[in-house]
This record gives structure tokens, sequence and C-alpha cells, in this order.
């Protein structure tokens, strides 16, 4: 799957810093080419406590009955609550109306996609572009002003929202040449000294309960700061609406209710790092960086570093929690309702308190009181959490001034951040958290192989089974493949839900890159055209993603030069050796090389971070043209191998295993410098009968055979009957005519 956010997905611009075709989107739509400037970005090495962990043999797996996935026939009218019943249009003039309501007064309205920790994947609840454009990507922005409505999103849903969008919306296909951003076209479409609106708190609110806190902080501090600067070059205002979310106002009592699913705790054999010592390992960052707490608000990172898990994200095992770390202790800031008492012990033994959800902005206001310098990821910390602290520094700073006369009054407090004299103003760098949790220690990476393992197992009996019903003559929609690929996972052992909506597109649909098919307009699967799916899982040990593109019938000639192309791609990236100082966007032109050759490209990265029973989207790392990511590929990173090639209209085409960064052997070691290689964690065929063998070199289909060779090794002893043959039909070497 192509791309975070983590860091975050930026509303304004959506510019990812490790991008994908799915997670992280490849066009940027802010002027800046990197998502974080070189001022934040990490600094540190990963400390190895974090990740050391002696080898273990193959962990046995439970099941997961209480916890189960629903199929896409089930959950696709849900899906970003958009809520047909009542047409975009509509919507829309409700909304225009609030502008002019007293304690309002706006001009335009920006409504970005994440939640309030920039999530990719987020609650129903918080489906707010969604549900007032109709448009359910992913990823996009949505700007509406008194007469005109916008949308952004990248290359990757353009086709999808074509389909959903209706004519009140202006489709900004970013990155096209003339295209602005939204910054620019606010600054050009609106009078000078407009007012534009934004709903993250800025300013402490007392006395609100838990659901209309979750209603805020949907911007960053960086992307409201950039979104601030930008119209202020039309004297535009950038206005904050810190007690009502506009969309919510006219969503009312349709809205889903907020996620309440129970944490469990992450078993340390699949973990491989308690928690005491994640904690201390991330102290001893803080203190090399002259800080005394951090704030942590990324799902993924907070779920990593307590071992935890959750469900109140489709996809992704987390929970909605703020975690704050100080030298001394640790809170955890969630609704207690899901907390179990397994939990609540486990948290006790890590020296881990509980708090209320609603609470972190009281926390931040205290720690500020207390001089403490708080480490702050701009990117990916919501501007209340930063504005709440900067102003709280700032009464503090009073307070100190102000405090008589003679040593008292003269104290002197250190600033960290730049050595000078003064009160606590906060370190703002990218979190240290994210590049711990991307390097994969040894029981992380054994439960990754294993997971990949039995879903291989679970793609061979669908694909055999799917083989048998199209030659047959069925007639099946795309909804019915993606409900049937459901059932075969879900009798793997340890398996939990969907890492993602299964992309299943038949002919034309492959080419919309993040095409998720709904039951009521849906197409048959066509024997005569290409099928693409593209599908994952959540497993209690590991994360799976994986593509395959085949043909039930006979292949153009065109096709199968395009997906051979693909394939070398593909095949280049694996096969690449490098340094290990090397970014992924210097690997990226391995797999488009055989694709530029005959002046074709794609239009997403070539792959993503992801984690280990974790999201199936995680950074730091990517593999992308995109030049702002300067995070360097590291021994136990795991990324997406997802080279593609889409005709618009026609037929899609994408080829994805996942795989972990491992040190390479080789005979020199030039500059004193570690090379790195890659290790295959997917084992499922590629479809012999798509390659055009007289494209291929001897090595690359040395390469091919090898391949199946070990899927047939390694997947074989885990099925039986008409999957066994499927499996074995599929591995045989290819030879050239």
């Amino acid at each position: 799957m192509q791309l975070l956010q983590s860091p975050a997905m930026r509303p304004l611009y959506l510019s990812y810093c490790f991008s994908s075709s799915r997670y992280l989107a490849t066009i940027t739509f802010s002027s800046s080419s990197n998502l974080l400037p070189k001022s934040i970005l990490p600094t540190f090495r990963t400390n190895r406590g974090f990740n050391s962990t002696p080898s273990i043999s193959r962990l046995s797996i439970r099941n997961c009955s209480s916890i189960s996935a629903k199929p896409s026939s089930g959950l696709r009218r849900q899906k970003g609550s958009s809520d047909s019943s009542e047409p975009d249009d509509k919507k829309l003039r409700a909304l225009r109306q609030l502008f002019s309501k007293p304690g309002i007064g706006i001009d335009a309205y920006v409504i970005p996609s994440q939640d309030a920790h920039q999530s990719e994947f987020i609650a129903e609840c918080y489906m707010r572009r969604g549900f007032i454009s109709g448009f359910t990507g992913s990823a996009g922005t949505a700007v509406v002003t008194k007469d005109k409505a916008a949308l952004w999103t990248d290359g990757r849903y353009f086709l999808q929202a074509e389909k959903q969008l209706n004519s009140s919306w202006i489709l900004m296909r970013a990155g096209n040449v003339g295209v602005p951003t939204a910054s620019e076209w606010l600054n050009d479409v609106l009078a000078p000294g407009a007012k534009v609106a934004i709903d993250p708190v800025s300013n402490f609110v007392s006395n609100f309960d838990a659901l209309n806190w979750l209603q805020q902080f949907l911007f960053s501090f960086d992307a409201a700061e950039e979104l601030k600067d930008d119209i202020a070059k039309k004297n535009h205002e950038l206005v904050y609406l810190y007690d009502v979310n506009l969309v919510d106002e006219i969503w009312k009592d349709s809205r889903p209710d907020p996620p309440n699913a129970p944490i469990r705790v992450h078993e340390l054999k699949y973990a491989g790092v308690d928690v005491a010592s994640k904690l201390s390992s991330l102290r001893s960052q803080l203190a090399g960086a002259g800080c005394s707490a951090i704030v942590v608000s990324m799902l993924d990172e907070i779920a990593w570093l307590l071992n935890l898990r959750g469900g109140d994200v489709p996809h992704s095992p987390v929970m909605y929690a703020y975690l704050v770390v100080t030298m001394d202790d640790s809170k955890l800031f969630v609704d207690s309702s899901k907390v179990t008492s397994q939990v609540l012990i486990h948290l006790k033994n890590a020296g881990v308190e509980l708090r209320p959800y609603a609470s972190i902005l009281s926390e931040i206001e205290s720690l500020a009181f207390k001089g403490t310098e708080l480490w702050l990821d701009p990117s990916s910390i919501n501007a209340a959490i930063v504005n709440t602290y900067k102003a709280a520094c700032e009464k503090h700073l009073e307070g100190l001034g102000s405090e008589g006369t003679g040593k008292s009054k003269n104290r002197e407090v250190s600033n960290c951040s730049s050595g000078q004299s003064w009160g606590p103003s906060g370190v703002y760098r990218a979190s240290p958290i994210s590049l711990a949790k991307a390097v994969k220690n040894a029981s992380e990476l054994e439960g990754m192989r294993n997971a990949h393992l039995r879903d291989a197992a679970a793609l061979a009996q669908f694909w055999a089974w799917l083989e048998d019903v199209i030659h047959e003559g069925a007639k099946l929609t795309e909804v019915d493949v993606s409900d049937k690929l459901l059932e075969f996972r879900k009798k793997q052992d340890g398996f939990i839900d969907t890492s993602f909506d299964t992309i299943s597109g038949s002919g034309a649909n492959g080419a919309i890159i993040h095409y998720t098919p709904e039951p009521e307009n849906c197409s048959i699967v066509d024997p005569k055209k290409l099928f693409l799916l593209d599908s994952g899982a959540q497993y209690i040990d590991g994360t799976t993603d994986i593509t395959r593109t085949v043909h039930f019938g006979e292949p153009t000639a065109h096709e199968k030069e395009c997906f051979t192309r693909v394939l070398q791609g593909h095949i280049a990236l694996d096969e690449a050796v490098f340094p290990g100082t090397t970014v992924g966007f210097v690997l990226d032109a391995f797999a488009r090389s055989f694709l530029w050759k005959i002046g074709l490209d794609y239009r997403h990265g070539t792959g993503h971070g992801v984690g280990a029973a974790l999201n199936v989207h995680e950074g730091p790392q990517s593999i992308s043209f995109r030049h702002g990511n300067t995070t360097p590929l590291q021994e136990g990173m795991i990324v997406s191998n997802e080279p593609g090639y889409y005709e618009d209209h026609a037929f899609g085409i994408r080829i994805e295993n996942l795989l972990h960064v491992k040190e390479a052997n080789t005979p020199y070691r030039f500059g004193g410098i570690r090379y790195l290689a890659f290790e295959k964690l997917t084992f499922v065929p590629i479809q012999n009968k798509m390659v055009e063998v007289s494209l291929l070199s001897n090595t690359e289909i040395d390469w091919l055979n090898d391949y199946h060779s070990q899927v047939w090794e390694k997947v074989s002893p885990l099925v039986e009957g008409s999957a066994s043959q499927w499996l074995w039909d599929n591995t045989r070497p290819l030879v050239r005519q």
C-alpha cells in the first residue's frame, strides 16, 4: 500500500516525511521542499537500549478471538461518514451560515484530514473532511469560503476525487503545473484583510468535557504557523475557533460516537524490550538534549513505548492518548474506561501513572510553571499544546521577574536550547521515539517474519479459490473478493484486523491508486482485464502489506511490457547494496529507471516504513523521489518495495513486498562505512504469465526463480490441498524460450 504521518500528514501542503504511494503522499503542496526543517531533524543516534534483545526461537501464536475485523461489505457505507442523505451543497450552505454568527465572523474555514494526533488513519467521528466534501481518501484538505469550496489532494487520489466530489467543489490536483497551494489560493480569492479560521484551541479552556476537547487541536504547530505566515502576505488573519468546530455543528446527532475500545498489553515476547528499559533510554536522550520532559502525541509512538495496543483507530492497533515523560515519572492521559485491570498492573509495574485524557493542557501549564524544558515535535504536536506551553512559560517568566528584590529577583533560569538565561522555552525537534521505533529489535523482526508466513498461507488459499471460481464463470464483485480474502486471513493464528482498507481493483479501477470498492457501485471482477489487489493484515506479532497484479485470461503485449518493467524496478531495488548513510530518495530511481526508459513513471513514492504489529505506515524512513526526507536507512528498519504503473481509465499495476534492512556482506568497506542490503519478508508468487521474458536479463530471471523457490520452501508446509497445488503451479521456474 502506498502512502504521516508519522511525523504527520500536514493539512495544508500534504508533504510527508517518508513518502510512498499509499502511506505518505509524494506531492508537496507547500513551497517548502522539506517536511522538517534541518533545525528540527534528529541529531541523535538510536540508543541500543531501545532495541537490544536476545535472539529467540519461533513463537507460538494465539488466536485473538475477542477482536474481529468487519468485512468490506459491512463497513463501506459508514466509511468517511459522508451521509449521502444530505447533499454536499446543503452541508456547504449550512457551514457558510455559521461564518457570520456572533463570535465567529470569518471569511474562510480550513478543514484538514487528521485528528488531534496528526494520524493518517482516524476514527470515524473525526472524519470531518470526508463528511463535508464526500471525498473519503486518507489525504486531503478542504477549504471553504463564502462562495467557493476547494479540495486539495495528491496524485494517488485524483481519479477518486473526480468521482466523489460534486459540482460545488473545485478539485485541486496538487503537484500539477499551475495548481496553487491552499494558502496561495486563499490569498488570490479573498479580499485583503480576511479572516481564515482553523480550530485548534489557542488558550486553555477549563471545565469542558472530554468529548468537546477531542474535537479540537486538528493542526500541528508547524502547519498552523506556516498557514499564518503565508496568508499574512495579503494581510489575512488566522483565527483560532477554540470553543467550536463548525463541521461538528452541522454534523450533529448523526456523528459517530468517539471510540472506546479496550487497551491490551503487547507481550514482551513480541515487543522484545520492556517498558522500563525504553523509558530509561528515552530519559537519556532527554538529558543529552538538556530537556527534563517530553510530550508524546503520536499514537503509534505511545503504543510502542509503553508496549500497549488499542483499537480506537480502524486498521491501526493504537489508542487515543497523550504521554508525558519527565526525568522522574511518566503520565498517560487516556480515557480510563479503556484501561483493563491487566493494563493497569502493566503500567503500574512500569511506573506509569494514569491521568484523564482531557487534562493534558493543565499538565502542560503545570510543567511550564515549574520551569520544565519540554521536548516538542512541532510536526506532530498540535498547536493547542504548544500555544498553552508558550503562554504558561511567559507567565512563569513574569512571575520570576516579580519575585521581589535581591538574589530572588535576579535568579537565572537556564534555557537549554540556546544556553541563555531566561525561562523555559521548549526544544523543538523531531521525536526521538520515531527513529527508535523504526529500528526493529530481534523479537520484532522474528514476529514480522512469522506473521508474513501465516499471511502468505492465507493468500495462497485465497488465490487458489479465486482463480478456480473465476475460471468456473462466477460473477464476483470487487467487494466480494475483498471480503473473501478477509475470511481466509481470519483463520490464521493471531489475526486481529486488516492493516488498511483492501484495494481491490478490476480493470480501470486498478488505476485509482487508493481505490476502495463500495458495495453499491463497485465493479464485477472482469477475467479479461488486469486485477490489482493491495491488502494487509494486523497480527498479534506483526503487520503485513502486499500487492499483486494478475490477469485471469491473456494479457496484452502492452500490459505485459508495463508489468515487466515494474518487476524489473522491483528487482533492482530488492537487490540494491548501498552505504549505511544512504537516504531513501537515492534508491527511488532504482525502481523507476526501467519505466523511464520508455517514458513512463508513477505518481507515488516507492517505499514507506512499516511498524511491527503497529501502523502499516510509519517513519521516519521512506523511499521516494522527494528530497525532503534526509533520514538514512538503518539496519533493522522495514520498508515496502512497491513500484507501479497506472493508465488512467484502463488498468493499474503494482508489485509490493516488504523488506528488512540488513547489513550487507561486502568484501570492502570504503571509507570505513558499513554497507546495507535488503532481506525479503513477503513470500507470495508473482504471476509468471504477466512477464515478458524477452525483456529480462538472465540475472533477473534467476532472481524471480530464486524468489519462487523460497516461496515454495517457506510457505508449502503451511498449506494443503488446492492451495498447495496452486502454490506449486505458481512457483515453477521461468524459462527463456
